[in-house]
């Protein structure tokens, strides 16, 4: 098994980057073009906390060679299951998601979680990234090994592809939101 980790402060407030969440892989974030769709399976609201559950399924298409999706029978599509959970009263998003497509054979399980900043509640909000990966293949260890550093590799490099995407998605929402509330200001006056 082999863990990454990865943490940073995105300079948006946690309303911002809570809500923006969702249109992580929306058709303009031009980081996300592998994700070909995006299911809602479930979404839920606990009455006695407000948490919000959302469970969904991420379509992809992986960059996988040839040779490797012949070898295990695979297609260019992979899923990914996510379960959510956005807490209002704490500020805090967490999303855990685990691989459906080759699980028999490598398991990688996410973590993530966004929260306000502790120096800057208002204005900032810490990432961190936790992902274990765990090649299945039994016998050598030096292949298990290999396999495990270089999909630890490839998670690392589409981590950071993700980071540059989402703030773009980020940047536009406000952008956006801030001309509708300039909009609603000046209608108001």
């Amino acid at each position: 098994m082999k863990v990454f980790s990865s943490d940073c402060t995105f300079n948006y407030s946690w309303d911002e980057v809570s809500t923006a969440n969702w249109r992580k892989y929306c058709p303009w974030n031009d980081k996300s073009t592998h994700v070909k769709a995006v299911d809602t399976l479930s979404r839920t609201i606990e009455p006695s906390t407000g948490i919000l559950r959302t469970e969904r399924l991420i379509t992809c298409y992986q960059s996988a060679p040839k040779w490797v999706l012949s070898l295990f029978g695979g297609s260019p599509l992979s899923y990914v299951y996510e379960v959510s959970y956005v807490d209002p009263v704490t500020k805090k998003v967490t999303m855990c998601s685990t691989n459906l497509t080759w699980a028999n054979v490598l398991n990688v399980r996410e973590t993530v979680t966004y929260q306000p900043s502790r120096l800057t509640p208002d204005n900032q909000t810490e990432f961190q990234q936790e992902a274990t990966i765990t090649a299945l293949c039994t016998g050598w260890q030096k292949i298990k090994n290999k396999v495990e550093e270089a999909s630890v590799e490839r998670f690392r490099e589409n981590a950071k592809r993700g980071r540059e995407g989402f703030e773009a998605v980020l940047e536009m929402s406000r952008r956006v939101f801030g001309e509708q509330k300039e909009l609603e200001k000046m209608q108001s006056s």
